[in-house]
Order: C-alpha cells, then structure tokens, then sequence
C-alpha cells in the first residue's frame, strides 16, 4: 500500500484548512495555514475558477487527509458505508470517526491522528484485550480500548495523556485515566463528527462518488 512520506503540512494547504495532523504545533503561529493559507506550489496563489467537480474533489480530499488514508482504503469505506442502513453520506462520516486511529487520538493517547496511526502500529494498543496493529480498524459498541502494559510508561504516550488530562472525550466514549482504558457506548451522531474540522458536506462526497 502506498503512504504519503511528504510534507504533511502541504496537505493542510493544499485544502486551505487545517487538517490537526501535527497534533499541538496546529493550534500554534507555527501552522503553515496561518503563515500561507494559500496552496503550495509555483501557482498557489494564482485565482482558479471552481468546477462543481472541483468542490466535491476538494470535500473528498478534505475527509480523506485527515483521516490520512489512501484513496483505496478510503473508497473501502465509501463501499461499506453504502450497504449499511440510513444516509451513506453520514454512515462513511460515522464509520472513519469509528476509526481505532481516531479512537486512540479521542482517548488522549496521541496528540493528533499520525501519532495515533504510530502507536497503533507499533502495537501499544489493545481492544477488548487482544493487542490490535490495523489503525483502520472500525470499533463497535461494548469494545475497550486500552494501553498495552509495558507501553504505559513510554514517555510520550504520557506527555499526550497529560496535555488531554484537560479535555473530556467525545460523549460516546468513556474514559478511566488512571487504568488507561476507553470504553465505546455507542456510535457517535452525526452532529459528533469531528474529522476534517466537523463542517464536512458529505452529499459532495456521495455526488463524487456516485457519478
């Protein structure tokens, strides 16, 4: 499968928003959206005229870097979320929020979804028990989520516990700190999304993806 090894902060610009894939340095001057909110690139900054394709392109990208996933990975989650009951626009938004990157990056053991992508990867993660490296994973009510033992005391996962020791996790999770474990209630609304910024237009993406 092929992974993006460039410059993550080009995505953010390229979709002249902020994606949060740089965890705490986003919410700081240091973003390149604050410093160039304009497209990388030679013409980044020359007017283009915009395409209804163009919009829905650009919606599709927006979810899909966020969520740093390929564009394979992200048409399996398109082709799943069809088949499922009710709007296929809202059950895809629904499903890549399920997603354990995300869930890890919710429960405050990552900063942002690169480094919940990492520390699923590289095996500190556990669900219902049994230790899970597939950050794609989509969580189903009733699992736990939780640090494997011998990661507990890695100095980063305790610096991100720490700086989200301050925020509470989305209400369809629970979170007991101090054995590290996050619990799924249920899935989250759509009102709950948080991926892309929150402000997805899902209906772009099923235009796209229907045409």
């Amino acid at each position: 499968m092929s992974v993006y090894r460039g410059a993550v902060c080009k995505l953010c610009r390229r979709e002249r928003k902020k994606l949060f894939l740089k965890g705490e340095k986003c919410m700081t001057a240091k973003c390149s959206v604050e410093k160039r909110s304009y497209p990388p690139g030679l013409h980044g900054n020359a007017r283009t005229r915009v395409t209804e394709y163009g919009l829905q392109l650009r919606e599709k990208q927006r979810v899909k870097r966020s969520c740093f996933m390929s564009e394979k990975q992200f048409r399996r989650f398109f082709n799943i979320s069809d088949k499922e009951e009710g709007p296929t626009g809202a059950n895809l938004l629904i499903n890549l929020e399920c997603r354990l990157d995300n869930v890890v990056r919710q429960l405050g053991y990552a900063e942002s979804i690169l480094q919940a992508r990492q520390r699923v990867l590289h095996g500190h993660i556990k669900v219902n028990g049994k230790r899970m490296n597939i950050p794609s994973y989509i969580v189903k009510e009733a699992d736990e989520v939780t640090v494997n033992e011998k990661s507990k005391d890695i100095e980063k996962i305790k610096e991100s516990l720490e700086k989200s020791g301050k925020t509470e996790p989305p209400e369809w999770i629970e979170r007991d700190s101090s054995v590290l474990k996050g619990k799924i209630k249920r899935k989250p609304s759509r009102e709950e999304i948080t991926i892309g910024g929150g402000d997805i237009k899902e209906n772009l993406i099923v235009e796209l993806y229907s045409k």
